[in-house]
């Protein structure tokens, strides 16, 4: 019977052979780095792990009811060789991991620009980055070659053995960046700019996913990265950049960003140069004021009750009483043509007029003795 069950878990170890098991077998220095860092942790910690399961089973067996040989000795209570080998040897491997942990966070940091693209081979550095901007879109991904002035969906190569530098956004919710082949997983964030060096180094075709749930189509949030040659890569770029994909210009991207699932690769032969960062500030649609405008405003006093550089005061005052206060009048407006336009010209007892007016199409008005 005994000989049958194990038969019978057979079947498992035949299931577990179609296991795909990248992330212990990368293609990519950064992902090969990270490969060998959770081998060593997971060897450090075994050191204390296996011999503490092989001593409780030992105990178990040795100290058994039936065993009559076995030292009976129900007053020990200590042993300082034994408590000085329970206590020192955790305390060297936790000494251990903390000295890999602190130096592979640095070494391995995702914004850290790459210093080599191979163990024992450094990187060059007369290359230049082939430079890539990920954009996480519903459910699909847009991968922006600035350099070339190309676009892809759901589709992304990159040159073996030359350094792929990455800054990765999203449109609506947070998603996982992840090649597992390449290197780990880095969050793209609306609003935020993420950065992921790594390269690869060897040719092939490799699963890329957000690894991170982001609503109905997030399963199907998938891309093949393909790494090759210099000369393949090249020749991919002009295929692009020959064929009919069009211009991907905001207008263009409006659509694409529509929420989609099961997308297939699309390329475009050229692209706005100015996309990825109007994507990153949120302002494809031109309404919009730029994020990176609006901080620009803030900076500078902003608007409101904490933009005191764009509200004035009309004073009333009478002779011999302490100066009143009167009505406080916002003295500027921001458009996204002109996010920090309207000078401002004052002096006491004199109306405040702009120079021109700060909405397009509008003109200052007069309410109550203060020019708006």
């Amino acid at each position: 019977m005994r000989a049958l069950r194990l038969t019978a878990l057979l079947p498992l170890l035949l299931i577990l052979t179609g296991c795909d098991w990248v992330v212990m077998s990368p293609s990519g220095d950064v992902a090969m780095q990270q490969r060998d860092l959770i081998v060593i942790s997971t060897a450090l910690m075994l050191l204390i792990i296996v011999p503490v399961i092989a001593l409780t089973l030992l105990f178990a067996w040795r100290y058994r009811s039936s065993n009559k040989d076995a030292t009976y000795d129900p007053d020990w209570h200590h042993s300082t060789q034994l408590e000085v080998v329970i206590w020192a040897a955790p305390l060297v491997i936790i000494i251990a991991l903390g000295a890999i942990t602190w130096v592979s966070t640095h070494l391995l940091d995702p914004y850290r620009p790459l210093n080599r693209v191979a163990d024992g081979r450094s990187v060059d550095q007369a290359a230049q980055p082939l430079e890539v901007q990920a954009v996480a879109l519903d459910w699909k991904w847009l991968f922006i070659y600035p350099q070339y002035g190309i676009a892809t969906v759901n589709e992304l190569a990159a040159p073996v053995d030359r350094p792929i530098s990455f800054r990765l956004t999203s449109t609506s919710v947070m998603n996982s960046f992840f090649i597992p082949a390449l290197a780990g997983q880095i969050y793209a964030m609306p609003g935020m700019d993420t950065k992921l060096h790594a390269v690869i180094n060897k040719a092939g075709v490799f699963n890329g996913f957000s690894a991170n749930y982001s609503g109905a189509g997030f399963s199907d949030m998938r891309f093949k990265f393909h790494g090759v040659s210099g000369e393949e890569f090249e020749k991919w770029v002009a295929d692009i950049k020959a064929g009919q994909g069009g211009n991907l210009d905001r207008a263009a991207y409006t659509g694409l960003a529509e929420p989609s699932v099961k997308e297939a690769p699309k390329r475009f032969q050229s692209v706005a140069p100015d996309l990825y960062d109007a994507i990153l500030n949120r302002c494809v649609d031109p309404a919009r004021m730029c994020m990176k405008d609006m901080m620009a405003v803030d900076a500078e006093g902003g608007m409101g009750m904490a933009g005191l550089r764009n509200v004035f005061e009309r004073r009333v005052d009478v002779p011999g009483a302490p100066p009143a206060t009167g009505s406080r009048f916002v003295a500027a407006v921001c458009t996204p043509q002109r996010p920090r336009d309207g000078e401002i010209k004052s002096a006491a007892a004199t109306p405040i007029a702009f120079d021109k007016p700060l909405i397009d199409g509008a003109q200052p008005r007069s309410a109550g003795g203060m020019t708006e």
